[in-house]
């Protein structure tokens, strides 16, 4: 169940790291990628990603061509996996030569794809490995307004104060940003976190909904109200 309810949201658009030096591929494949509805950092030079390997590399998946000035791909993903060890990394390279190929998987690649590619194709290699590391992706910090959700370490992080949250706290969060600015009904929740519907059980979720009220009192925007004798209407505000 707490598997499922991690699958139900995206924390925010998959970030692709696209390092090509080719201006007019490069800028069709970030225009691509952007129409399937993911969001593209595009680099033409690997300098320019070593720079932010420290900072602000918040990226899910990348996408390497071998080829680049001043450092080859392969290079480059040395310095980003020793970085981040689990990180997937597909690789781009208008050579079709079995020791480039032989190269990349030994570097541990993901995937391999010769230009040019068909867009169509990278697109479903790209969703294929996302799918085989669901559980990297899906556990990137979710930002709720002010406040920032870790689920595997059961965080919700605030300037002000962090709290640590129970399973069963965290679980009915992600219910209720899955099921965000909608009107959601006291029989659903409790069915489907609780798998059963009775006056203890309905307490017991009163209770969790007043916790998640307090944790989240800094931020005025958000809002969980009851609505007598239906359940609750919920508004967390939207980030990008």
């Amino acid at each position: 169940m707490r598997e499922q309810l991690l699958q139900y949201i995206y924390p925010m658009k998959t970030k692709i790291l696209l390092v090509e030096d080719d201006t007019d591929f490069g800028m069709i494949l970030k225009q691509y990628l952007e129409l399937e509805d993911f969001e593209v950092a595009w680099f033409q030079n690997p300098d320019d990603v070593v720079n932010i390997l420290n900072s602000d590399f918040a990226f899910h998946i990348g996408i390497l061509d071998i080829m680049l000035p001043n450092m080859d791909g392969f290079s480059l993903a040395k310095m980003i996996l020793a970085e981040k060890a689990d990180f997937p990394l597909i690789f781009l390279t208008a050579k079709n030569q079995k020791i480039d190929r032989l190269t990349g998987l030994k570097l541990g690649a993901d995937d391999y794809i010769s230009k040019p590619c068909d867009p169509e194709e990278l697109v479903l290699r790209i969703r294929s490995i996302l799918k085989r590391t669901l559980h990297t992706v899906q556990e990137v910090r979710i930002q709720i307004g002010e406040y920032h959700l870790e689920p595997k370490k059961l965080l919700l992080l605030h300037p002000k104060g962090n709290v640590r949250l129970t399973i069963r706290e965290k679980d009915l969060l992600l219910y209720l940003l899955k099921h965000n600015q909608k009107t959601l009904k006291r029989d659903d929740i409790l069915n489907t976190l609780w798998e059963t519907n009775d006056y203890f059980t309905g307490r017991s979720l009163d209770v969790f909904i007043s916790r998640l009220r307090k944790y989240f009192s800094n931020d005025p925007q958000i809002k969980i109200q009851s609505l007598r004798g239906i359940g609750f209407e919920i508004d967390f505000p939207k980030n990008s």
